[in-house]
């Protein structure tokens, strides 16, 4: 009689271990799955980081600034540059 109780006790166990490694398998492939969503989610954030900053050097060129200021605000460079000095006393 008490093997039998062993036997049922054992076999209990490894029903419980199989349960809960199938378990543990499904919780990780839903782990991956998430980290894949999270990597794909990264690359486009870094397309767009990319975008912007490729978009920021175009809109901070020199040429392109000093373009806009003649044509948009008719401004002009000053035909002479003076420097003055002060002295403190």
């Amino acid at each position: 009689m008490s093997r039998w109780i062993v036997l049922l006790a054992l076999l209990l166990v490894v029903v419980a271990s199989a349960i809960t490694v199938v378990a543990l398998k499904h919780q990780g492939r839903q782990h991956f799955i998430a980290l894949e969503t999270l990597n794909k989610q990264k690359d486009a954030y870094q397309v767009e980081w990319s975008r912007l900053q490729l978009e920021l050097a175009w809109l901070g060129e020199t040429g392109r600034i000093e373009r806009q200021a003649r044509e948009n605000l008719n401004m002009k460079s000053p035909q002479r540059i003076g420097v003055l000095v002060t002295r403190d006393d």
